[in-house]
């Protein structure tokens, strides 16, 4: 803004500065026309006849002017090289060397071969014009000289300049001000947002930033507030998955420990020791396996859907899961579809839940998997026959190390993870796993997925 209102003023100053070279180029045309004019048709008033004299024409003429403040009227007789005698209006010009008074002045007009022109002196520029006289028969030369002094003229218009810059400077200061208020309260929400990611720290992630109204600056702060859950959600998890390990390894670490450290020298009890040792390891390794699945559900490309056709995806999963025990395996119905899944985490799931099938059943007893299309569902299911889920188990079993009462004394060694990779990754697909009864006894976990304009199912007994 200084920069514009110190362009403004000085376009100013050159605006009012032509206009001053204006004015007084137009005055010269003006003063050394009427005097070319009076010259060619004035008469002398004493005698009524045409001037024969160029002192008589040079009188007669001034003393019928009124020049202005800065202007000068002046009859120059004389010869070219010498000092000319002037003739002049009884006015003087305030505030500078007139040019009746300078002879040197004089001279160099007198001689100049030009009409009209700028002398430049050390007491002031004069802008002049004249128009030559000249007579037949040895009359001296004379001349008519208009000179004009532009000084005060150009002082108005540097003090108008200089008014200007001073009211540019009012207003600058008033404008920085009024500027610095406004882009204070602007600014306000970002120095919100700035002093709050300033307080966050690992242990205090639940500050929010008010949202107030709905511009700009209001989406500013909904985005760093939804940044902020996202920060707490993660934070949250990392602390979980450290908790979980930390307790779940603990338990296998000790046994290991203890195992070792009361190892004799006996080979059968050295066998037993090395056979305990072992299944715990083993048991560890499945438990860091399963929680570096969980910590990986939170990546974006957790899962990757891809064109899948169900049918075969779920005839995979029943060959894959008749390997895992003796029970009685039945594909009860296949989905004739095609939909966008993660084949390799649909069936990571669905063995995960024929593996906890078999763990809760006894040889001979019957497991069923299939999928079907019920609207613009997906659903695929593992039913079991086995001691059912008690009802005040059906939420917690799908968290992360819980187990259902009614199945703790089940087969098996796992440390809970199970369910709760199958939740993930029904989430992932934006889905759910909803438990339900198994008809004549039993639990059925199920997958609904979201699978828009579905295909009817293609139902029967398949085994």
């Amino acid at each position: 803004m200084a920069v514009a209102l110190v362009e403004v003023a000085t376009t100013t100053r050159s605006f009012l500065m032509r206009d001053v070279d204006n004015r007084i180029n137009r005055l010269l045309t003006q003063e050394t026309g009427e005097f070319a004019n009076f010259e060619e048709r004035g008469g002398d008033p004493e005698t009524g006849r045409p001037f024969t004299s160029a002192s008589r024409l040079l009188t007669v003429f001034l003393e019928r002017q009124y020049p202005d403040p800065d202007e000068e009227l002046i009859g120059l007789v004389g010869t070219a090289g010498g000092d000319p005698a002037h003739i002049r209006q009884p006015h003087d010009i305030p505030g500078t060397l007139p040019l009746y008074r300078d002879a040197d002045a004089r001279r160099r007009i007198f001689d100049s071969p030009d009409s009209t022109g700028v002398l430049h002196r050390p007491q002031g520029e004069i802008r002049w014009a004249k128009v030559t006289i000249a007579r037949p028969g040895g009359e001296p030369d004379a001349a008519f000289v208009v000179a004009i002094h532009p000084e005060r003229e150009q002082e108005r218009v540097n003090s108008v300049f200089r008014t200007l810059l001073i009211i540019s400077g009012v207003a600058l200061l008033l404008t920085t001000g009024i500027a610095w208020a406004a882009a204070g309260r602007i600014l306000k929400p970002v120095r919100v947002v700035r002093l709050a990611a300033a307080q966050l720290t690992e242990q205090d992630l639940t500050r929010r930033i008010p949202i107030r109204g709905s511009d700009d600056i209001a989406a500013l702060a909904e985005t760093f507030n939804a940044m902020l859950d996202r920060l707490e959600r993660a934070f949250a998890a990392q602390r979980e998955f450290v908790d979980d390990a930390g307790h779940e390894l603990r338990t296998p670490i000790t046994i290991v420990r203890g195992h070792l450290e009361v190892m004799g020298d006996d080979p059968a009890d050295r066998e037993e020791t090395l056979r305990l040792v072992t299944d715990e390891l083993d048991r560890m390794s499945r438990i860091v396996e399963d929680l570096l699945m969980l910590a990986k559900t939170a990546r974006p490309d957790f899962v990757t859907p891809q064109p899948v056709q169900v049918a075969e995806l779920t005839a995979d999963v029943y060959v894959k899961a008749r390997t895992l025990g003796e029970r009685d395996w039945q594909l009860t119905e296949v989905a004739d579809l095609e939909a966008e899944l993660d084949s390799q985490r649909i069936t990571q799931a669905l063995v995960q839940l024929a593996q906890n099938a078999v763990q809760h059943t006894t040889p001979g007893q019957t497991v069923r998997i299939g999928s079907r299309a019920v609207g613009g569902q997906l659903e695929l299911y593992v039913a079991d026959s086995g001691p059912g889920v008690q009802p005040q188990d059906a939420e917690i079993i799908f968290e992360r190390f819980r187990r259902g009462t009614a199945r703790r004394g089940a087969r098996g060694s796992g440390a809970g993870l199970g369910l709760s990779i199958v939740k993930a990754i029904a989430e992932g697909h934006g889905g759910q796993v909803r438990l339900d009864d198994t008809p004549g006894g039993g639990a059925t976990f199920t997958l609904v997925l979201n699978v828009p304009n579905a295909a009817p199912a293609l139902e029967g007994d398949l085994t």
